[in-house]
């Protein structure tokens, strides 16, 4: 393994671009407030340390998640920034009207003039109950292609009714995709975001040079970014500790349906032969380790996919760990 971290050290691009999305965890014996005020905070730090994006998600009536309005938190965060760019990972567009959110993100671009990124996803809400309070049915017809269709045609000023206030550019859009979400990617010419269990498929290639030629076919420059959890510690053994909460959190998901608050480690923390097999495939999902390790592990994945990006989706429950996490995957990819 020594070895092989040597050779990949020495071809490591020293220009990729490196961003960040944060969703807002809540964390035990914390508010939600907590979550949210610990977001602008790591956007700022984020922006000192050089990332290119900072982005934002949307859930809806999730214990474990505070962020249910993306454009609401990131005018917080743009109002605090003065550079990086700030985005949303994402909207999900089956839960609103396209001119609303072409008038929302146009309102952000004009305040926060060439620093506003649409992501759009197509994902419905996490249970049954939330899905009617969204007054979203889940074998409702999926119209995500038309939406988005419409969604830039308002962004772009192209639409029977004019979104306002009316941009001189448009605001860039980029699609989160799994499965049938690249080819909508593709044949709109849009950059993708790629994450989930999808990235360690044997046909993950294959999937994003579909991509890629529907890309180039609609006269549009093919852009991937690839999104997991990234975690970098002075050891691959404290690195996977700091990985631990969040695959608790998403074996009790998995298992009970309520995803929680992050928690602290816990060695003892009872679990079922299910839950340990769950939390053992999310922390393998994760790229963590020392800088060499991490290092390594990103330059495959770069190999596998092609990416022109990584958007780190890190979370876990010791927030200064976190920050310190941050900081060191800043100097490892984004330091010549």
């Amino acid at each position: 393994m020594a070895a092989r971290r040597d050779v990949f050290c020495q071809v490591m691009s020293p220009n990729v671009r490196l961003s960040l999305l944060d969703r807002s965890r809540t964390r035990a014996g914390e508010p939600d407030t907590a979550a949210l005020r610990n977001t602008v905070e790591r956007a700022e730090q984020a922006e000192r340390l050089g990332f290119h994006r900072f982005w934002v998600a949307e859930h809806h009536a999730v214990p474990g998640i505070a962020s249910g309005s993306p454009p609401v938190l990131m005018a917080a965060i743009a109002s605090r920034t003065a550079r990086i760019r700030v985005g949303s990972g994402g909207v999900m567009l089956p839960n609103h009207q396209p001119l609303v959110v072409a008038e929302q993100f146009a309102m952000l671009e004009a305040l926060f003039p060439g620093r506003i990124d649409l992501g759009v996803g197509r994902s419905l809400g996490f249970t049954g109950p939330v899905r009617r309070a969204l007054r979203r049915d889940a074998d409702a017809p999926d119209t995500f292609a038309d939406d988005l269709d419409e969604l830039r045609a308002y962004l772009k000023g192209r639409a029977p009714v004019t979104a306002r206030p009316r941009l001189e550019r448009p605001v860039p859009v980029f699609v989160l995709a799994t499965g049938r979400g690249l080819a909508v990617a593709g044949d709109a010419g849009l950059p993708v975001v790629l994450g989930g269990p999808v990235l360690d498929s044997e046909d993950v290639g294959a999937a994003l040079d579909d991509y890629r030629a529907r890309a180039t076919a609609a006269g549009a420059r093919p852009y991937v970014i690839v999104s997991l959890d990234v975690l970098v510690a002075d050891s691959d053994a404290a690195a996977r500790e700091l990985a631990l909460p969040e695959a608790w959190a998403l074996a009790a998901a998995r298992t009970t349906g309520l995803f929680p608050a992050l928690e602290p480690v816990d060695p003892e923390r009872p679990m079922s032969a299910r839950q340990a097999d769950l939390v053992a495939d999310a922390v393998g999902r994760t790229l963590h380790g020392d800088a060499a390790t991490v290092r390594a592990e990103f330059e495959d994945l770069r190999a596998r996919t092609g990416a022109d990006e990584l958007l780190a989706s890190t979370s876990t429950f010791d927030r200064e760990a976190l920050h310190e996490s941050d900081t060191r995957l800043a100097r490892l990819l984004l330091t010549p």
